[in-house]
């Protein structure tokens, strides 16, 4: 088995612990999500209205069914036992103990975080992390967001923190939060206040531990507890973690209570105990002593330290938690955290390309250590929460109306890298797949496992159907899962681990998938699929996912376009898997086979004129089928019609003659099909182009060239920060579709979504999306390999400037990353005309990764905190950091599906021995 160069890395001697000797490095993570409240598994309303069943301002005071959350915390991987922080500036009127955000109803582009806070590093075994919240010394304009915010309407701006002003003058503090593990449960942890100020200024920080609340629903026979063991020293217990303690230095106060619901202030009830969640908030800020457990014992419970911190000084916390006892908790702290900040250093120093100046490394890290922050233990049995709701559809006898009470199968209870975990603290499936790609170059292991998962039978629905996220899990998300799995198993086999047993294990689960796909989104059995919105939120006329206005049904180019690219996946996967079992040789005939019909399909020149493809247009549209019998197309100049670009296949020249009763099989399909074979032939040729290869495409050609026409015109989808959603032509010429007296119109809309649409606070209808952008230039780059340098197209279009297809992704690439780097002025089009983040010498370097991108400036819109697919852009910083043209070329494909998102990324990277 051939070894990884740097084997000798101390972060990477810890993955291979973790793996091979069960070293529980992992154990202890940034798994505390950042909001609880407001989430789909704590409603227990009647009408399903989370955000307003269980709000942010009952937050401190109610206990959490399902999960917990806090400001910068780690927990165990099972959410037992968790720490974070609680600060007050002594002029708000509650605790700072968790992110503060608008709801979907009160904000007038949906739900969103109005808070300031970073993560700045992290190791893939959280050896060392480092985040940093940015807290106001003014009272929090708690009042003025919310008012603010809800009088302005959709075509304005959002009222954001930094305009309230709080933050002139600087002042305000920098509150930084690291972590070093010594051992694997030995965590030191060091927050540093910073005095940003002009004035000397008091901050209350509340280093906080405490139990998940799993007593009160009868998990737990036995209660956990948390006690004071000596001056500065709390001990805790409970019957599965066992015990730890935690060391206060400076021997602060601590202050005790329990993690039970306050039922008096919530709802004028008794409560549980005397001792309730948010007594430190009744003891530190309304000064009642009788708050707090004078016992000094509990289920949570704090370090109370109140620092005076001078203008522009800073002043240091120092606290150790550990499972053994200590005579000397602090003996030698400050070397271990050097000595973990090194070994941050010398990780990413050997996984990042030389190539990338010292600006591009900012932006790799911290995007990978986003990615590694956003990773949240997910607690949700569905049985025993429908059961809470009286729906189960089995055990109830007249089970009420809920959601997803078709998934009463499922039991959730695992790491999971999040979306964002204030915006989008639950799982999506798409999004996840497109994480494990990114954390691929950090942690193969955990990428691996989070592919798995979505195939686990606690999740995956006994249909096959994948589960999107919690606000519906039977919402269908793009297939990307082949993709991703097959992604990975080529880039670890290039480091000498090839993952059979990944790979089968996730072969079979997808094959189930597949078929749900053909029985539930073909129901015509034309080789066209539906999908509905298919996580493009409001990109299309109507809701996609509702019953049309017009009757009848919508034949999608995406859906169609994804079902190719599924297949096109699945067809390497089986062939990788034929040359270990000859029986997976008759699973790849059936993937090219469905693949012929479906590109067959979606233009049957001579058969159909009401077909996805428009000839003197020259692109795809979705195509509606009225219930006349009649059809239509749509024609929206989206990424709809752009996504055929992305099944697109490249196989090296000999695998026929190593299959061959596949080659059999494909002589008697091209005999008995000729005019389906010819039709999709990509060249006039045949399916033959550079060094014998054979390419498996949608698009012929002819339809390359025209469909890129579009996509690099400026005027259309080419935008200065990467490829529009929606063409820009639509500014001035909008899509209007009526239906009786009601306009649907589709118009060019560059930032925040001006409709209802799934919530307004997602737009398609303009903005950048990284993910589909990665996907473009993938295809870009399979496609360079068939047609070589000979093929050139105008870049942009009518430019008179011809590139290869390779210079084509490349300047994509340079595009999207171009969005968080500082251009030649040192700004950083990301954060638009925000003067905070562009000049101040502590803000400018602290890079947000935003869900999509403004597709004019590129300014970072939606949810700020989005590293699990807009990460994706260390990843194209990696590759476009290390290939060059001939080496794209020249390399043989066999071995890697492109070996220059594959190979020539690995060499260097992590996960393998």
């Amino acid at each position: 088995m051939k070894k990884n160069n740097f084997v000798d890395v101390t972060e990477q001697k810890r993955l291979n612990e973790a793996r091979e000797a069960g070293i529980p490095w992992k154990k202890w993570g940034p798994y505390l999500s950042e909001r609880q409240w407001g989430t789909v598994r704590e409603d227990y309303s009647e009408d399903g209205n989370a955000w307003d069943y269980f709000t942010h301002d009952q937050s401190r005071s109610r206990a959490y069914r399902w999960g917990e959350d806090g400001l910068g915390g780690i927990c165990d991987d099972r959410q037992r036992l968790c720490f974070a922080l609680a600060l007050w500036n002594e002029r708000d009127p509650i605790l700072k103990e968790r992110l503060f955000g608008l709801t979907n109803s009160e904000a007038n582009h949906g739900e969103d975080v109005k808070e300031y806070y970073f993560y700045l590093d992290s190791t893939p075994t959280h050896s060392y992390m480092k985040y940093l919240y940015k807290y106001p010394q003014g009272e929090y304009p708690y009042r003025d967001l919310i008012e603010r915010n809800r009088e302005r309407s959709r075509e304005e701006f959002e009222y954001e923190l930094l305009d309230t002003g709080i933050f002139d003058d600087d002042r305000y503090f920098d509150v930084f939060v690291e972590y070093a593990k010594e051992g694997p449960e030995e965590i030191l942890v060091r927050i540093t206040v910073y005095n940003r100020g002009p004035e000397a200024a008091r901050l209350r920080v509340l280093p906080t531990l405490w139990f998940r609340n799993t007593w009160s629903w009868g998990e737990d026979d036995k209660k956990p507890s948390l006690r004071q063991a000596a001056p500065g020293v709390i001990q805790t217990s409970h019957p599965e973690l066992g015990e730890y303690w935690l060391y206060c230095d400076g021997a602060p106060e601590l202050v005790f209570t329990e993690n039970e619901s306050n039922a008096q202030r919530l709802w004028n009830q008794p409560s549980a105990s005397s001792y309730v969640k948010d007594a430190f908030h009744t003891y530190i800020i309304e000064g009642r002593g009788e708050a707090v457990n004078p016992a000094r014992a509990g289920t949570k419970a704090a370090a109370h330290y109140a620092l005076d911190v001078p203008g522009g000084g800073s002043k240091t916390v120092c606290l150790r938690l550990a499972a053994a006892s200590s005579d000397d908790a602090f003996k030698g702290f400050d070397g271990v955290f050097k000595s973990r900040v090194a070994d941050a250093d010398e990780f990413y120093q050997r996984i990042t390309p030389q190539s990338l100046s010292e600006d591009e490394r900012r932006v790799h890290r911290q995007a990978l250590a986003g990615m590694l922050w956003s990773k949240q233990f997910y607690y949700f049995d569905l049985e025993q929460w429908l059961i809470e709701h009286k729906s189960h559809p089995l055990l109830d006898a007249a089970p009420h109306s809920m959601r997803n009470m078709e998934w009463f199968h499922m039991l959730n209870a695992d790491i999971i890298s999040m979306p964002d975990k204030w915006e989008y603290p639950w799982y999506a499936a798409w999004d996840l797949a497109f994480h494990t790609t990114a954390l691929a170059l950090v942690d193969f292991d955990f990428a691996k496992e989070q592919l798995l998962l979505m195939l686990r039978n606690l999740y995956f629905h006994p249909n096959g159907q994948i589960p999107a996220y919690e606000w519906n899990f039977s919402d269908v998300n793009p297939p990307v899962h082949a993709w991703a799995t097959l992604y990975l198993f080529k880039m670890e086999q290039s480091l000498g681990r090839a993952d059979l047993r990944f790979l089968e294990r996730s072969f079979q689960g997808l094959m189930q998938n597949f078929n749900w796909w053909v029985n539930r989104k073909d129901p015509a059995g034309r080789n066209v699929f539906a999908g509905g919105f298919l996580g493009l939120d409001n990109i299309g006329v109507f809701d996609r996912s509702a019953q049309l206005p017009t009757g009848g049904s919508l034949e999608q180019a995406d859906g169609t376009a994804w079902m190719a690219f599924y297949c096109q996946c699945m067809l390497e996967i089986a062939l990788i898997l034929t040359e270990h079992d000859p029986i997976y040789e008759e699973f790849a005939f059936k993937f090219i086979q469905h693949f012929m019909w479906i590109s067959y399909a979606m233009d049957r020149i001579g058969v159909h004129h009401d077909e996805m493809w428009d000839e003197e247009d020259g692109f795809f549209y979705d195509l509606l089928r009225l219930p006349d019998g009649q059809a239509m197309r749509l024609k929206v100049r989206s990424l709809v019609g752009l996504l055929p670009l992305c099944a697109s296949t490249v196989f090296e020249g000999d695998y026929l003659t190593r299959y061959p009763k596949l080659a059999e099989m494909i002589a008697l399909f091209r005999k008995r099909h000729p005019e389906l074979v010819s039709q999709v032939a990509p060249t006039d040729e045949g399916f033959i182009g550079y060094k014998d290869r054979r390419l498996l495409s949608i698009l012929n050609k002819k339809k390359l060239t025209r469909v890129l026409g579009y996509m690099l015109d400026e005027n259309e989808f080419l935008g200065p920060h990467g490829i529009r959603s929606l063409s820009r032509v639509h500014l001035e010429h909008p899509f209007i579709f009526w239906v009786g007296h009601q306009e649907y119109k589709v118009q060019y809309l560059p930032g925040e979504s001006n409709t209802g649409m799934f919530g307004g606070n997602s737009n398609w209808r303009g903005p950048v999306w990284m993910p589909v952008n990665a996907l473009i230039i993938r295809a870009l780059l399979n496609l360079y390999l068939f047609y070589g340098d000979e093929f050139k197209v105008e870049c942009p279009t009518g430019s008179g400037r011809h590139m290869t297809l390779f210079e084509v992704a490349q300047e994509l690439s340079r595009r999207l990353a171009g969005t968080f780097l500082r251009d030649a002025q040192g700004r950083r089009p990301v954060y638009g005309g925000t003067a905070k983040f562009q000049d101040d010498p502590h803000w400018r370097d602290l890079i947000l990764f935003y869900e999509y991108f403004q597709g004019d400036n590129g300014a970072g819109l939606g949810a700020s905190h989005q590293t699990g697919w807009t990460g994706l852009v260390a990843l194209l910083l990696d590759v476009f950091g290390r290939i060059d043209p001939k080496t794209a070329l020249e390399t043989e494909r066999g071995k890697a599906i492109t070996r220059i998102f594959r190979e020539q990324v690995g060499g260097e990277q992590t996960g393998a021995k």
